[in-house]
């Protein structure tokens, strides 16, 4: 049809497996590199977080109860999912103005993330945990466990990749994740979020929020409920305030290394230590001989 209008897709949130509105009522244009309008996007609010925190707290328990093995096919459901729908996350990334060569590898590198992720979900206990050597007949076992709700600041830019590599050693664990979606190029997140929700993902162990994150992510970090933060995607300054806001709660706060991030490089942007960095060492003492 000659003249014909296409119809832009208005993106909303993503908590606890399903897509609300925010709460306003608010949206916000999500741009192309040329600076043209191609859908609208969801401008989350406090009180949208305060939801998607609640939505975390709830399944993390039954989450974190599953089997390491349970979790890696879930993971990897998801590696499926983005398989199956691979155009149109290399057509969501090339928004960003990449070249369409770069942008297919930048989506089937985030698969191959997941799918190295969901293939240590019932590896890394083995390899962060031990049987610590003591002086007397006992075993001295630590044993990682999940840290609880975790808020993921994701990196502007990839915005697919840089998510994926953040998000999957913080759920693989048990944890589940509050996600402050990139602002500057919301679509690939919000594509993940339909890829996740026609998964066997749980609702509630993955929440994506998009909107305005200069006032989202110190509440975020000051969140008594959330457990620690990942701040790979926050600048300089938006990190010295995430790490006052978190200091009330004592959570961690998990910063970018200095330098620029080589996404890419599967040597430098996965590592089993990844999944570490938002778990808890439990030791345990047990008699020998009983």
């Amino acid at each position: 049809m000659s003249g014909r209008i296409g119809v832009r897709k208005t993106y909303k949130l993503y908590v606890d497996g399903d897509f609300p509105r925010s709460e306003s009522g608010r949206t916000y244009p999500a741009l192309d590199h040329r600076g043209e309008v191609i859908a609208r996007v969801a401008a989350a609010t406090r009180k949208d977080l305060r939801g998607a925190v609640r939505a975390a707290r709830r399944a993390q328990p039954s989450w974190a109860a599953r089997t390491g093995y349970n979790r890696g096919q879930i993971i990897y459901r998801i590696a499926e999912m983005v398989e199956d729908r691979a155009a149109v996350f290399a057509a969501q990334v090339r928004m960003a103005g990449v070249a369409a060569a770069k942008a297919r590898r930048e989506v089937f590198r985030s698969i191959d993330r997941l799918v190295w992720y969901a293939g240590w979900a019932d590896k890394y206990q083995q390899v962060i945990g031990n049987l610590n050597p003591v002086a007397g007949p006992f075993f001295n076992i630590s044993v990682p466990e999940p840290t609880g709700v975790v808020g993921v600041i994701a990196p502007e830019a990839p915005a697919l990749l840089g998510l994926v590599s953040r998000l999957a050693p913080v759920i693989v664990s048990g944890n589940t994740a509050v996600v402050l979606a990139s602002e500057r190029w919301p679509a690939p997140s919000v594509v993940l979020a339909e890829a996740m929700a026609t998964a066997d993902l749980p609702g509630g162990v993955v929440n994506i929020l998009t909107g305005p994150r200069s006032g989202m992510a110190p509440y975020l970090a000051s969140h008594l409920d959330v457990n620690g933060i990942d701040a790979y995607g926050a600048d300089e300054d938006m990190l010295a305030g995430l790490e006052e806001a978190a200091a009330a709660g004592v959570k961690r706060v998990v910063g970018p290394p200095e330098g620029r991030i080589a996404w890419m490089d599967d040597r430098t942007a996965q590592s089993p230590y990844a999944i570490a960095a938002f778990t808890e060492i439990k030791t345990v003492w047990h008699p020998k001989g009983l």
